[in-house]
This record gives structure tokens, C-alpha cells and sequence, in this order.
């Protein structure tokens, strides 16, 4: 039974579809990742599985509870780090943590443990006594992951979790979090518009404008778009493309003074190439295709920063939400 469970997911705002009928499941112990540009309909359908959304029509449901019908379950199996920080800045580390602990009815004697482990596992240990405020921005995103699993969640959902951090401060942080699965028995369902970071995914979803336009592993998702490209620089670029026809039955294309040539096994064919042109090689390089190549080729475009839907009617139908419930 997949732990996560979405059948033709749709949410309106108004005139806007944020969701547009979606449906993908999530296997158990996994990491899973949306990725898509901003406004595609991430962050929507993480309010719809962490309860904070009601959805326009469709059903979703985590570890086995309706997400519209059984939202108190579905909170109980779930931890969540959010876009923006939701840290109280005027609390220790270690105060943060064990008042998380308290909301979710974590047995009084059990606190102090978990919180002590949590805060082990994210590296700050050392620091919990010191006010959240003195934190630098990779050091609270590592507390909130810390923070989303004292109530040891089957599933934890990141929006964007590396969103404004610096390169060493992400780099970082994705240590933490892929060793969740096994070091927690937790499966993670993860948003990001960063292409390295989708990379981590056992299996990602691609979606934009609301509609999932393609699924599966990244290795899987790069082959549609072809084989590796080999880039080559030579003394004769004539003379180098005919004797690549020659000896090696491939059709080299120029670009920018160099010659490239599209193959299955990039590794494998540039030493041949180099043996068959010998000292016409100046120079060769290697690139393998990208998942932003896979979104190219799906959409005609990059993954792009872009306003997407108004936030605020999202926003506003989150509070009213979190009123009724």
C-alpha cells in the first residue's frame, strides 16, 4: 500500500487552478519530490495533504486517512517544514523542540530523549541552549527538520526547505535529510524548483501549471530526453566529422566552434574517439543530460523563478481554513 495516495486532485482559487487533476501515489519509506518552477502547484497540494487546504475535488489521503475526512489522523501521521521559518526566535533549540513535543502529547518522559536525539542527528546539540534568534538560516532549517520528527511522523513533508540558504548551508542540510528514511523509518515527500536537489529523489513527479507532466526515477526521466553529448574541439573540424562518419557511423554537428555528437555511453565512446582522431583532439568534454533538460524538452522552457498564482488567496484560504478545523 503506498503511504501517500492521490486521485484526480484538483483546487481552485477563484478563476485559478493551482491543481489541475493530478494523481501519483508515494511507496513507503521513500523520497519523493515535486519538481517544478514557482506557482506550478507544489505548495498547494502540500497544504492539501497536511490538512491546512480543502481540496476543490479529488481525494488524497496519508497512511490509510482521507486528508479531507480524517484530518486529525492525517496530522498525527505528518511533520512538516514550511517555506518560512515558523521558529520562535525568543526559545533555546532545545525549548523549540520540546514545545513541539508538548503539542503533540509526547509522554513527559519521553521528551527529553527524543529532543536530545533530534538535536544530535541535525548537528546542534552543542547549541541547544542558545536563542533561535543568534541562528544563521541553515542552522534553523536543520532545527525545524529536527523538529518535525520528535512526534516520529510516518511521513515528513519539506516545501522548499533550502529556499534562500547559501550554497554550503544546502549542501549541508541534504545530508541530514537524506539519511532520514533509514536512520527514521520515515518516508519524504519534498518541493523544490533546484534540479540537484530533485536529484536525491528515488522517484519525482514534474509538474507545471498544475498538471503532472511527467513521473518516474531520475535516471528513468533524463533518458527520455536522449543519450549523453560528447563536445569536441579539433584542429580540422571537417576532416574530425568525417572521420567520425567513417569510423564510427555518427553524425557530428557543429556549434560554437566545437563538434558534438549525441551517444548512449558518453564514457565509453570518448576514448575511442580519441584513438580513431588521434592528434586532431584539442580538447573533449562530457555532459549528460539534466532533469532541467527533461523539463525543457516537456515545456519548451527552464524551471524559472516566477510569480505563478497569487499567493495571497492561497494564504487567506489557509487561515480560514485552519479556523473551522
Amino acid at each position: 500500500m503506498p503511504i501517500i495516495k492521490v486521485e484526480n486532485l484538483v483546487k481552485r482559487f477563484g478563476g485559478i487552478t493551482a491543481v489541475d487533476g493530478i494523481s501519483f501515489e508515494v511507496e513507503e519509506g521513500s523520497i519523493f519530490g515535486f519538481l517544478g518552477p514557482n506557482g506550478a502547484g507544489k505548495t498547494t497540494t502540500i497544504n492539501i495533504l497536511c490538512t491546512l487546504l480543502a481540496p476543490t475535488s479529488g481525494r488524497a489521503s496519508v497512511d490509510g486517512h482521507d486528508c479531507a475526512g480524517e484530518p486529525e489522523a492525517v496530522r498525527k501521521s505528518i511533520g512538516i517544514v514550511f517555506q518560512d521559518t515558523t521558529l520562535d526566535k525568543d526559545l533555546t533549540a532545545y525549548e523549540n523542540l520540546s514545545f513541539h513535543a508538548y503539542l503533540y502529547s509526547v509522554k513527559r518522559g519521553e521528551i527529553k530523549g527524543r529532543v536530545d536525539d533530534a538535536l544530535r542527528f541535525v548537528g546542534l546539540y552543542e547549541r541547544k541552549d542558545d536563542l533561535v534568534k543568534k541562528f544563521s538560516g541553515g542552522m534553523k532549517r536543520r532545527l525545524e527538520v529536527g523538529r518535525g520528527l520528535i512526534h516520529r511522523p510516518k511521513v515528513l513533508f519539506l516545501d522548499e526547505p533550502t529556499l534562500g540558504l547559501d550554497p554550503q548551508s544546502r549542501a549541508n542540510l541534504w545530508e541530514y535529510i537524506t539519511k532520514l528514511p533509514q536512520r527514521h523509518n520515515v518516508t519524504i515527500f519534498m518541493t523544490t524548483h533546484y534540479m540537484e536537489e530533485a536529484e536525491v529523489c528515488g522517484r519525482i513527479a514534474i509538474i507545471d501549471n498544475g498538471k503532472i507532466i511527467a513521473s518516474g526515477s531520475p535516471e528513468e526521466l533524463k533518458k527520455t530526453v536522449g543519450g549523453d553529448v560528447i563536445y569536441l574541439k579539433t584542429t580540422n573540424t571537417e576532416r574530425a566529422k568525417e572521420e567520425i562518419k567513417r569510423l564510427f557511423e555518427l553524425e557530428a554537428k557543429e556549434k560554437d566552434g566545437e563538434l558534438y555528437i549525441t551517444t548512449e555511453r558518453g564514457d565509453a565512446c570518448i576514448p575511442e574517439l580519441i584513438r580513431g582522431l588521434k592528434d586532431m583532439v584539442l580538447s573533449v568534454r562530457l555532459q549528460r543530460p539534466t532533469l532541467n533538460d527533461v523539463f525543457l524538452k516537456l515545456t519548451g522552457k527552464a524551471i524559472r523563478e516566477e510569480e505563478g498564482t497569487d499567493m495571497s488567496s492561497i494564504k487567506e484560504e489557509v487561515r480560514a481554513y485552519r479556523r473551522r478545523h
